[in-house]
């Protein structure tokens, strides 16, 4: 793809923020070197790459690929049986260990999406890593247990360093005490030696190894540990020895798999590099766009990727089904390039297997290749003005460019007569037309708007500006032309309204009337969109009432089955009672039973038959709280509401949270319940009696409740029970924070104490106390 056109609409960034995302080396630059694709398949599989991580990202995988270590120069050393040294080891070991992780955690998920081939070539190389890391300690240091010989060559070095020890521990404390600059023992050229006065040089016989700046003092190796210092010169050459032959066996055996590990770099690097365009993506809040449907674009809510998502007013682009040329007209900081930017931009994303600020549904259509002529092309070196860069390059397309081209304007042939511009400019455009092209450009000539009234496959765009507020909105409206608002602008900023006048006088009227048709156009469109916006609205409006009738209607009929399904249930109750109940008098009956005791028993009937009566009567009349419920877009601060789990009423404090939370404060109470347990309060609410019993008990205990916890004194068990009730009794009470007070000691009991607190849903976080507050004595524990 044109390497101008990249550059011109920042590619290169958009390439730096996706290097940013990959955790390797090697995966960013495989970031780094991506391009646009032309091949319609290569796109397609690109995107499925992105949309399978970007899946296994949101459903909680945790890919990481730092330890994809570039091994290219330990692959020439392998090929060639040289050596490797420890950290090149350390290094094979790193790649192994995330080709391990990498795999069991892609296939973990169990998905068959395009990645799982890719997981399951990845080689396990296990027993090489676990072996490098038995050996090797750190990039200097090789483990005393990588081989016996190593072994027993350690041992004995430290048994001979601690006879030279002893030796001289003696030698500095008791017999040449009088002779040393300082009762020590130090290294000269790896040997062991001690610092002797210059004046009793002679006295002490030995090797004189070094001497200080001032001459004052001679390090001398004393004869009687000679040969201890030279067995332990000759123990290091033998530990150097063995160390170089445990790392070339080490590096032999990383050699034989040497083809394993080339194929692991290559897919961890691929796959480091998938998953980094899945990172942008969420980043972007991106969407795949659609290849499938049809040869042209339909951009939806497109956002430009380094504007501020917050701030970026998302504009729609359609091109190319119905016309293939776009003319984009309106005033100066308007979004007219950004407009176009934001066009070639998202092509060349999206043919680079990236994701797309825009709307789900959004069509792109694959392109051979993209031009944009955008920007000053002046150039004092080659002596061009504007207009002549900006002809040279227009020149460079119209050559290259057929059906498979998208080209894209800034401005096309301003910088000249307007009239011999306009001219050309149309000209221009008729030219790429007949090549099939697909065009996007930005103008001022009052003759392309004309030129688009009356061409077929032509279109107007405008980008609107707010003539009231000097402010462009920068939303794109495609069908209208735009005005560039000259007088009325300059008007507003204060020229005399005589000038304004007189400018209007020298234009043509045909141009004025041109003029006035299109600000009648532009208030039409207005209209037209409030209209459509109101009809939007309403229409929303019917779908959401009607969303709500259904499930109205789903939960009455549910009520209904229910309780029809009780009353069967309670019907066959009734009538079995009734027949134990005439079962028990035919019997007594039978049994000849007294008329008194008969009465008896008719009379408990008739007093259960009563009691039942009494109690369907009392709950007829029990009132049901049936307010509406609470839509968390429609709630505003000061409503009232009720909490159906805690069965009270408050007021709205704070609107939902990021975790759809609501404040209500009832009394002087303030807590945290779900919009889902909210309605509209009614004026009359039957609260349960256990309800208020516990509201009650639980202002009580935040009444009373102490911030501070002392647990001094006490063993690990007694503590946690302890604090497992005061921490309920704080959480209820709505406190912020307290105090568990654990002191220093050993730290046992604090180590018990913040165990405990890790596993704790309600604690957001715990911290020893600020110097001079308990330090690490205390524990501070905040509340979620």
């Amino acid at each position: 793809m044109n390497k101008k056109t990249l550059e011109i609409l920042e590619y290169d960034k958009l390439i730096k923020l996706l290097t940013e995302k990959a955790s390797s080396e090697l995966g960013k630059s495989k970031c780094a070197s991506l391009h646009p694709h032309r091949n319609r398949e290569a796109i397609l599989n690109s995107l499925q790459d992105t949309s399978d991580a970007l899946a296994r990202t949101l459903a909680g995988s945790r890919m990481s690929f730092g330890g994809n270590r570039n091994l290219s120069e330990c692959f020439k050393a392998m090929s060639v049986e040289a050596g490797l040294d420890m950290a090149e080891l350390l290094m094979v070991a790193d790649s192994c260990e995330c080709a391990s992780r990498a795999k069991e955690e892609g296939l973990s998920l169990e998905r068959e999406d395009s990645l799982k081939e890719k997981f399951e070539s990845l080689i396990e190389l296990s027993e090489l890593s676990r072996e490098i890391r038995r050996i090797i300690v750190t990039e200097d240091e090789i483990a005393d247990d990588a081989s016996p010989a190593l072994k027993d060559i350690r041992r004995e070095k430290r048994l001979s360093a601690s006879r030279i020890h002893t030796d001289l521990n003696k030698m500095v404390n008791s017999t040449y005490r009088t002779y040393l600059q300082d009762a020590v023992i130090t290294m000269r050229n790896d040997r062991y030696c001690i610092p002797v006065k210059a004046e009793y040089k002679g006295s002490v016989r030995g090797i004189v190894h070094d001497q200080s700046k001032g001459g004052m003092t001679f390090f001398i190796e004393p004869e009687g540990i000679v040969e201890l210092n030279n067995r332990i010169q000759e123990l290091e050459a033998e530990e150097r020895e063995e160390i170089n032959r445990i790392l070339h066996n080490l590096s032999k055996e990383a050699a034989t798999h040497l083809e394993d590990l080339k194929s692991n770099q290559e897919v961890l690097s691929e796959l480091d590099f998938i998953f980094a365009k899945a990172k942008l993506a969420i980043d972007q809040e991106a969407v795949i766009p659609d290849y499938e449907s049809g040869e042209y674009l339909d951009i939806k809510r497109a956002r430009h990727p380094f504007i501020d998502k917050n701030k970026v007013v998302p504009i729609d682009i359609l091109l190319g089904e119905n016309y293939s040329c776009l003319i984009v007209t309106g005033p100066n900081t308007g979004g007219k390039t950004v407009s176009l930017k934001t066009t070639g931009l998202l092509c060349a994303m999206g043919q680079s297997g990236l994701f797309i600020p825009a709307a789900p549904g959004s069509k792109l259509r694959i392109f051979r290749d993209i031009y944009a002529e955008i920007g000053d092309e002046q150039s004092i070196e080659e002596s061009l003005s504007t207009f002549s860069g900006h002809m040279r390059g227009i020149v460079s397309i119209l050559k290259e460019a057929n059906h498979n081209s998208l080209c894209l304007f800034d401005e096309l042939c301003s910088g000249t007569d307007p009239t011999e511009g306009a001219a050309l400019a149309i000209a221009i455009v008729s030219r790429l037309m007949e090549k099939r092209a697909t065009v996007m450009l930005t103008t001022h000539y009052a003759e392309l708007k004309v030129f688009a009234l009356n061409t077929e496959g032509v279109e107007n765009a405008c980008c609107e500006f707010d003539v009231e507020t000097l402010s462009p909105t920068y939303r794109l409206y495609i069908g209208i032309a735009g005005k560039s608002n000259a007088f009325a602008i300059s008007e507003k900023l204060g020229l005399d309204t005589r000038i304004i006048e007189r400018a209007k006088q020298e234009m043509d009227d045909s141009r004025e009337d041109f003029e006035d048709l299109l600000k009648n156009l532009e208030e039409s469109r207005r209209s037209i969109e409030e209209d459509r916006e109101e009809a939007a609205r309403l229409r929303a409006e019917v779908e959401k009432l009607k969303e709500e009738l259904d499930k109205n209607k789903e939960s009455a009929k549910e009520s209904r089955e229910k309780i029809l399904r009780e009353a069967r249930e309670e019907a066959k109750s009734i009538l079995e009672d009734a027949k134990e109940e005439a079962d028990e008098a035919i019997r007594l009956y039978n049994a000849g039973t007294s008329i008194q005791e008969m009465e008896k028993k008719r009379a408990a009937l008739r007093k259960k038959i009563d009691d039942n009566s009494s109690r369907i009567k009392k709950e007829e009349k029990k009132p049901e709280n049936t307010g509406k419920r609470v839509n968390k877009d429609t709630l505003k601060i000061g409503d009232r509401v009720h909490s159906i789990s805690m069965g009270m009423d408050g007021d709205v404090k704070k609107l939902p949270d990021s975790k759809g939370k609501v404040t209500i404060a009832s009394g002087i109470m303030e807590f945290k319940v779900g919009v889902d347990d909210l309605i509209y309060a009614k004026e009359e609410v039957v609260k349960e009696p256990s309800r208020t019993t516990n509201y009650a008990s639980g202002f009580s205990k935040s009444a009373s409740i102490s911030p501070e916890i002392n647990l001094l004194g006490l063993n690990s068990d007694e503590a946690v029970a302890k604090l497992d009730k005061y921490l309920d009794d704080a959480y209820l009470s709505h406190l912020h924070s307290v105090r568990v007070v654990h002191g220093k000691g050993t730290g046992a009991l604090r180590a018990a104490i913040h165990k405990y607190l890790r596993h704790l849903d309600f604690v957001d976080e715990f911290k020893l106390a600020e110097q001079g507050e308990g330090d690490a004595g205390v524990t501070v524990v905040v509340f979620k």
